[in-house]
């Protein structure tokens, strides 16, 4: 997919935040009827807006996690799919409790535009702050961002190894032959970034 515009971010961003004050809106019952069509209005509708692609949304409240979902591809153009990831990410992340009203001001979003995966032959190949993984060990499955590596100032084998424990697999799990590593890219961005 082509890069993001800095247009395309913050109509991403726009268009996540939307979907969680209207959800809250729903459920509190003090729905605003806000815009459903943000398009020609305040953003063009561009190719990369509708491109179809994995996108993760992720919400911090003054920079504690509480909340990630995503898909690793879509059907959907990007705009959708962060749209529906965003709820899903406030609301139904069952690791954390649902985003409330009163914390609405406090939360940070930032998304993450996934590229293609791809599987490696070599560990070797993973670049720290570049590549986010995926390990696959049937029925077993994990994925962490690439950013996670870094925030957490990880080498590459306990990324490895992290992303093991995301999948529920033991942290060695890896170096069996019939696991699976596939790495990805991301353009990630974030509301403290506009």
């Amino acid at each position: 997919m082509d890069m993001l515009t800095l247009e395309d971010k913050k109509a991403l961003l726009h268009i996540a935040r939307s979907a969680i004050e209207n959800y809250l809106s729903a459920v509190d019952g003090s729905a605003s009827g806000g815009k459903d069509n943000i398009f020609d209005e305040e953003f063009p509708l561009t190719e990369a807006l509708q491109a179809k692609c994995g996108a993760f949304v992720t919400i911090k409240n003054k920079g504690e996690l509480c909340g990630c979902i995503g898909l690793i591809s879509s059907h959907q153009p990007l705009y959708k799919t962060v749209e529906e990831m965003a709820v899903s990410a406030a609301f139904r992340d069952t690791r954390f409790s649902p985003v409330s009203l009163q914390e609405l001001p406090d939360i940070d979003l930032e998304i993450s535009v996934l590229s293609p995966f791809r599987p490696i032959k070599d560990v070797s190949e993973i670049e720290i702050g570049k590549h986010g993984l995926f390990i696959i060990q049937p029925p077993f499955q994990g994925l962490l961002l690439p950013q996670v590596a870094t925030e957490n100032n990880w080498d590459r084998q306990t990324f490895i190894k992290h992303t093991c424990f995301k999948a529920g697999l033991p942290a060695q799990a890896w170096k069996e032959k019939d696991t699976i590593i596939e790495i990805f890219s991301a353009e990630v961005f974030g509301e403290k970034d506009m």
